[in-house]
């Protein structure tokens, strides 16, 4: 009987009997092994959001600036990453790469674990992690490929659906799991000594008040009782098909291949990072794609003709379009979960108050609400609903779907901001609490219908070939959505103008709404309603 992790070398699932004897089975093993590698790489990838909105809860020595900081990093690694993770399954084989890329997690959770042991690690320490959580941001380019491997061309939504829905629950799993594990000494003395809040926090049953022991390191070491299983799993249940990839070679000359695409991404990150202290975002993100892209050009070997096969879809011009209306869908939804709980925890766990000579101080509220309660309800709900902006797409067309979401995000995202300006000028912010939370739970429910209708509308308009490259770049690109809004959001904050950081989100929604209307919905469209 051949093993369960054997290389494939017939592989021909359009043939209906060969998919019903040994295809269907040997793809839904892959899949279900692929799922929860993906949502741990998700959670690994989005955990910053949450792990400092507790180092500001306990009093760790860095600026409200700093910690959006480490969320921004981890956003930008996560997105680079995925451009050189594109091209993993082709050459170096999808068991070897998701054994690999899910066993490579375990540095930054437990490097993670063990910095937060301390308040006084070094800065340039925790930069450091949240760079290397990305490597949970770059998997979902090459879990995506990989997939899409296993499965015939009628069951490919069914199957990208579960991969990518399923996985993006790690966010929501992550947002609910941090903020218990951190209020129990769940791995005893081998995890330290708990620390007490300086301010109040909370989970997801409720308020926990300041001085309340506090175990901020399981943040990182919880993930370590799932990700060593997982990474064996991936050893020895997953495959490597070769008739995608015919020459992996050995698994350490397949894993020298994986290191060296991410080392490439790790690299023009830290050039990203470091290119952020002398020039603008703007000008900085599109520096760290272009070398990327430059430096993967570079690789010697047979990754070269897969780059230069993936650089032809940058002559259709539906390429520029659909990355313009993901990052619209997807860079929102990833973008928001990583900004959302330090933006409550600062916008309403302070307050204005009103001195006898009049003048206004910004001061902490006592009764604020805790971010680490709420914030997981609106990526729960952008992943929850997913599947249906799919479903409803088959039946009416992706771009009315599109256009309709984003018209409603232009008016989420001005009435949210003006709420969030009322909120940080008020002497009792928790009155806006509610509205504010409601308007983002549209934000991330017309993401998540969205995310479902660029996916239908990529799959109508590009063929075989070019389907999946597409997938791959408008991925990476809308994935900087995780750097761009808490980077944006924390400077206006830090500015005392959170408003226009939304204001800004709806003028780019409106943009998007002319370029979908153009391409897909106008009289003449390109491809219409697609």
């Amino acid at each position: 009987m051949a093993k369960h992790n054997a290389d494939i070398e017939h592989w021909d699932v359009e043939d209906p009997q060969f998919w019903d004897q040994q295809g269907k089975r040997t793809a839904t093993r892959n899949l279900w092994i692929s799922i929860p590698s993906l949502l741990l790489g998700f959670a690994v990838w989005m955990m910053w959001g949450m792990i400092t909105t507790q180092m500001l809860n306990l009093g760790f020595p860095f600026s409200n600036d700093q910690l959006f900081t480490l969320t921004a990093i981890a956003g930008l690694a996560g997105a680079t990453l995925r451009i050189p993770a594109s091209f993993m399954i082709r050459i170096a084989g999808g068991r070897n790469t998701i054994f690999l890329t899910t066993a490579l997690l375990i540095i930054p959770a437990a490097g993670t674990g063990f910095a937060l042991m301390n308040p006084q690690t070094p800065f340039w320490v925790f930069q450091a992690l949240a760079l290397l959580s990305g490597i949970g941001g770059g998997n979902f380019a090459c879990s995506m490929s990989n997939i899409s491997n296993f499965f015939p061309k009628q069951q490919q939504g069914y199957a990208l659906g579960m991969n990518a829905g399923l996985g993006n629950f790690g966010v929501t799993t992550m947002q609910i799991l941090v903020p218990l594990v951190m209020t129990v000494g769940l791995f005893g003395a081998l995890a330290g000594e708990p620390m007490a809040l300086e301010s109040a926090s909370g989970t997801l049953i409720g308020r926990i008040e300041a001085g309340t022991d506090t175990w901020i390191q399981n943040a990182g070491f919880i993930w370590l009782l799932f990700l060593l299983p997982l990474a064996i799993a991936g050893w020895f249940g997953m495959n490597n098909l070769r008739p995608i990839t015919p020459n992996p070679g050995n698994p350490l000359q397949a894993f020298g291949k994986i290191l060296g695409l991410y080392a490439v991404g790790i690299l023009t990150s830290i050039v990203g990072v470091l290119a952020l202290g002398y020039i603008n975002m703007w000008f900085a993100l599109p520096l760290t794609i272009v070398v990327t892209l430059a430096l993967l050009r570079l690789l010697p070997g047979d990754i070269k003709p897969a780059i230069t096969k993936q650089f032809g879809i940058f002559s259709n011009k539906h390429t520029w379009s659909m990355t313009v209306l993901y990052i619209l869908t997807f860079g929102s939804f990833i973008g928001f979960s990583a900004a959302l709980p330090l933006s409550i925890n600062i916008i309403f766990g302070n307050m204005m108050d009103v001195a006898a000579d009049g003048s206004m101080t910004r001061v902490t509220n006592p009764d604020a609400p805790s971010a680490l309660t709420w914030s997981w309800i609106g990526a729960f709900v952008g992943a929850l609903i997913r599947p249906v902006g799919g479903w409803i797409s088959d039946k009416v067309g992706g771009s009315i779907v599109t256009q309709v979401i984003s018209a409603i995000m232009v008016v989420a995202s001005v009435a949210c901001g003006y709420v969030m300006m009322l909120a940080y000028n008020a002497t009792d912010p928790n009155q806006f609490f509610w509205i504010f939370l409601l308007l983002f739970i549209v934000l991330f429910a017309a993401s998540g219908i969205g995310n479902g209708s660029t996916f239908r509308s990529i799959g109508v308009i590009f063929d075989a070939q070019q389907k999946g490259p597409v997938l791959g770049w408008t991925s990476a690109i809308a994935a900087y959505g995780a750097f761009i809004a808490p980077r944006v959001i924390g400077d206006q904050i830090k500015a005392g103008t959170p408003e226009l950081a939304m204001y800004g989100f709806a003028v780019f929604y409106a943009i998007c709404l002319v370029v979908n209307w153009w391409f897909y919905l106008r009289k003449n469209a390109y491809v219409k309603n697609p």
